[in-house]
């Protein structure tokens, strides 16, 4: 099993090869790329680290090398948030970016399941399905927007407001991966229930999430150790469905069945190709049935810049 991770020499880049290094199985490859020269640097630092997990990076404006053989490609790479910027400000850098990075997956490694983190994500998923279109080896099973981080933000969120142990918790967070898109599910949680104030308090903090941690690190940086964390357990759910566990399931932003959208986030059981299922994600409340109908206009939006991008 070989997982690439492209932008690795950044903030999200290094803690999730970190992570990996750790929780990657016995005998797979890390493959690191960025465009910063510290990169291999990195790769021999890890490698340090006693887990029968083989490290390699690479620097330089070609990635190609770090592609070879890969399973898994994790795309971290692009420009961090500032205080002042939300995701949709990083577009234009960012977009240009993963469109090249694409080009070379396409290239490379085809049939590589890919997992997108640079943001914004409703628009960068969209771009890479477009490159991968144009080159001829699109398969919707096989590309994922990870927002994987507003679902353990919701868990840790929940857990913390009603007192209970985090790892029973379980919230789907359905939609897009941006302000008022990010939609969790309260109204299924087992376990807790919510007053129609705690759920319209917990639905914007669980939304607003990023900005938080932009201004807590008062101009530097944005979310780097939770989304390296929330990319990892995405990163290792792709990897338990490539080796045939049954079961595995996680939210992902997907082109699904396109009742709401082109791409949208809802669960989704990973197996040996990929998306094996887009799965239901239930009956929703009434808040959320009025929070999901004033988010799509901005959804398909933000898709259709990304459609645009390339074209």
């Amino acid at each position: 099993m070989k997982v690439a991770v492209l932008g690795a020499a950044g903030g999200i880049g290094q803690a999730l090869a970190l992570l990996l290094k750790n929780r990657l199985p016995a005998g797979a490859e890390l493959s690191l790329y960025d465009i910063a020269p510290v990169t291999p640097g990195v790769a021999v630092d890890l490698s340090h680290i006693p887990t029968d997990v083989k490290v390699k990076g690479f620097s330089g404006e070609d990635p190609t090398p770090a592609l070879v053989g890969a399973d898994v490609v994790l795309i971290s790479a692009g420009v961090a948030r500032k205080p002042g910027m939300d995701r949709s400000d990083l577009f234009n850098i960012n977009a240009g970016i993963v469109r090249n990075l694409i080009e070379k997956c396409a290239a490379t490694c085809p049939k590589a399941l890919i997992g997108i983190i640079t943001n914004p994500v409703n628009t960068t998923v969209a771009i890479a399905a477009e490159v991968l279109k144009k080159a001829g080896v699109y398969d919707k099973h096989r590309l994922f927007g990870i927002t994987t981080l507003d679902v353990i933000r919701a868990e840790t969120f929940v857990a913390e407001a009603k007192g209970l142990n985090v790892d029973n918790v379980r919230v789907n967070v359905i939609g897009g991966h941006s302000g008022t898109t990010i939609l969790p599910l309260l109204s299924q949680v087992e376990g807790a229930s919510f007053t129609e104030e705690e759920v319209a308090a917990m639905t914007k903090r669980i939304q607003n999430a990023g900005t938080e941690v932009v201004e807590a690190k008062a101009g530097g940086g944005s979310a780097t150790l939770s989304m390296g964390q929330a990319a990892c357990r995405f990163g290792l759910s792709l990897i338990k469905g490539l080796q045939g566990e049954a079961n595995v399931i996680e939210c992902a932003y997907v082109e699904g069945n396109g009742e709401h959208a082109t791409f949208f986030a809802q669960p989704v059981h990973l197996g040996k190709n990929g998306i094996e299922a887009v799965l239901d994600y239930g009956k929703l409340s009434a808040f959320e049935q009025q929070a999901m109908a004033s988010m799509l206009d901005t959804l398909k939006a933000d898709i259709q810049l990304g459609i645009d991008f390339v074209k």
